[in-house]
């Protein structure tokens, strides 16, 4: 990817602009867990491996990724949410608590069960640790409506001095496409970025000013299969964007890039920054959103964006596990475009 030097000062001075921007996150805290251990033996009760556990750990994942990156990039954030009042739950209220971004806003749930993502991992010394196995817990049944209507309420007094609010949707019920709706009316004369991620209910999501869908996504939405034809690409995308009455769509692409699509404008494509080798997609969409909607409420125009969030996925995508991208980070691979 060729820039400018216009274009370079351009994303430069963008990213200089983060550390001013509030940004509320407003969706499903989920915790990603890390057991790593060293290959023992052959268990003599099944054909599996045993593990002596080195080592665990437990970062945020879902909405609290997206979090994380914003803090990362050093925006100052403000995560909605709620976690459960379990060990994985505390986890991710100290892992932010000791980055100094805010919880007054996350609820505790008294016997919920903040969703957990436990994958485990082994090998042996000084080689290269292989997931064997993931296991999923997650809370059972929907938050009460209180506690719903608890949450949108912080959305709403938190909008009158953010720049930008960015839905993270995983399915777990701490958001829904109805009560982004609501928010979104109410602060419709105050114009600040608007975007949405949602994994299973994006069709839901109208009338906001970005969402980033990854191809399959966009795929599933359909009923059809892309592959490598852009022409289906590109009528999906606008079929997508203005029946939703998006201002943008950015759709990942792996190691294809990202394809961004505007009202009014012809798709354009942004190949993948880096190597199309990657190490572990593990989060990259939450990096991109983050990314995508932190550079809108700096000012950045639909492409900047782009360009800035490509670049902070092929950055995380070469990182192990559930990572971020910081600011200096980012400014770097500009100056090295």
């Amino acid at each position: 990817m060729d820039l400018l030097r216009t274009e370079r000062s351009a994303l430069l001075d963008l990213v200089e602009r983060f550390p001013r921007q509030h940004i509320v996150m407003w969706g499903d805290l989920v915790a990603d867990e890390s057991v790593y251990g060293e290959i023992a033996r052959v268990s003599r009760e099944a054909p599996v491996l045993i593990l002596k556990q080195r080592e665990r750990l437990v970062l945020p994942g879902g909405g609290g990724n997206a979090a994380n990156n914003l803090a990362d990039l050093d925006a100052r954030v403000f995560p909605v949410s709620v976690i459960g009042d379990d060990e994985t739950g505390e986890a991710l209220y100290r892992y932010f608590s000791d980055k100094q971004v805010t919880m007054r806003h996350v609820i505790r749930v008294p016997k919920r069960l903040t969703p957990t993502k436990t994958r485990f991992l082994g090998g042996v010394t000084h080689w290269q640790r292989q997931q064997i196995v993931r296991l999923d817990r997650e809370p059972s049944g929907p938050l009460p409506p209180a506690i719903r209507d608890r949450l949108r309420r912080s959305v709403l007094s938190l909008s009158a001095r953010t720049s930008g609010l960015l839905v993270s949707d995983y399915g777990y019920g701490t958001t829904s496409a109805r009560e982004a709706e609501i928010v979104r009316r109410r602060q419709r004369a105050k114009s600040i970025p608007f975007a949405v991620d949602s994994r299973f209910d994006l069709p839901s999501y109208k009338n906001f000013s970005a969402a980033t869908p990854n191809e399959p996504e966009l795929e599933a939405v359909f009923g059809e299969q892309i592959g490598d034809n852009l022409e289906r690409l590109h009528t999906l995308g606008k079929k997508f964007l203005r029946r939703q009455g998006l201002g943008a769509l950015l759709v990942t692409r792996g190691r294809d890039g990202v394809a961004l699509f505007e009202p009014r404008r012809p798709p354009r494509h942004i190949p993948v920054f880096g190597s199309e080798q990657a190490v572990d997609v593990t989060g990259a969409g939450d990096t991109v959103i983050a990314t995508f909607t932190l550079a809108l409420a700096a000012g950045a125009s639909p492409l900047q964006a782009a360009l800035l969030a490509n670049c902070a996925g092929g950055l995380v995508v070469m990182k192990r596990g559930t990572a971020t991208v910081s600011r200096r980070e980012i400014t770097e691979a500009i100056r090295n475009l």
